[in-house]
């Protein structure tokens, strides 16, 4: 019966042991990779329950969260050859368990390590072949994704990929900080100038258009006018001929004329009228007598 029961002791202590050393889960956010021998046979990255074999593999576990990492500020030099200070952040996460853990041994200092020289050397190369202006121009998205990109071509090699390198402090040195802001002052101010030159030819254009055609606009009206002032007298002239046209009423026209003239003249206090007498105004008023 002791002899048994030691028997059946062993035999459930060696069913613990398997059914702890045997199976494994991989949770969510890591892999799992299974080493046999300490050689790594496989990974195992969707999460789930999986069987190893006991006593001759064993398994480490990779964390997938995505990572934070604040790399300290460094001087850059642009392509126009002026100083800069890029502040970056990164958040980095790893995409292959078994490179991140044949280069880095899975330990996290030592990534962050060659994240931070990757994302260094892709944020001086960017920086480099841009001028400053250009730079200040790119900041946010576009200089972003071109710093990313640069940095992943890097850190490839290490089952890691850096998904965001984000600069959130590009600053001008201090000692040349002042220099630089009159220069983008004076060019705004130049550029201002130039939109303001452009506003007032466009502007003297339209009142030069404007005047020109008003001075047109008048001329014609003013041909018109005479047109018609003409063509009035040239009728005027027509219709008193046709009225005046036999000797009678032609004797008749002077007679009313030569008294229209006569009232004319003796218009205000002098009423003295000096006359040749053979005028035609003489004619009427001796006829009139």
């Amino acid at each position: 019966m002791k002899k048994s029961a030691g028997i059946l002791i062993v035999v459930l202590f060696l069913l613990v042991l398997l059914g702890t050393s045997v199976p494994f889960v991989v949770h969510q956010k890591e892999f799992v990779v299974v080493k046999q021998f300490g050689r790594i046979v496989r990974s195992e990255e969707v999460p789930g329950l999986y069987l190893k074999i006991p006593f001759v593999q064993t398994t480490q576990r990779v964390s997938t969260a995505i990572e934070l990492y604040d790399i300290p500020a460094s001087d850059v030099i642009t392509k126009d050859k002026k100083s800069m200070i890029a502040d970056n952040y990164v958040l980095w996460r790893v995409n292959d368990s078994t490179k991140y853990i044949q280069t880095l041994n899975a330990i996290r200092e030592r990534a962050n390590e060659r994240v931070e020289a990757a994302v260094y050397n892709a944020t001086k190369n960017v920086i480099s072949s841009m001028n400053q202006d250009d730079i200040i121009a790119s900041r946010g998205d576009k200089l972003t994704d071109m710093i990313t990109t640069q940095a992943n071509s890097d850190i490839g090699g290490y089952g890691i990929t850096i998904i965001e390198s984000q600069i959130k402090i590009l600053d001008l040195p201090d000692d040349n900080k002042e220099s630089v802001y009159e220069r983008m002052i004076s060019e705004r101010n130049n550029i201002a100038a130039s939109y303001k030159a452009a506003g007032d030819a466009a502007a003297q254009k339209i009142r030069n258009e404007t005047d020109k055609t008003v001075t047109v606009t008048i001329a014609e009206a003013e041909k018109e006018a005479a047109v018609l002032r003409a063509e009035g007298e040239a009728e005027y002239m027509r219709i008193l001929a046709d009225a005046y046209k036999s000797p009678e009423k032609a004797e008749f026209y002077n007679y009313i004329r030569g008294l229209d003239a006569i009232k004319k003249s003796m218009s205000g206090s002098n009423k003295t009228l000096i006359l040749d007498k053979n005028s035609e105004l003489a004619r009427i008023l001796y006829s009139a007598e």
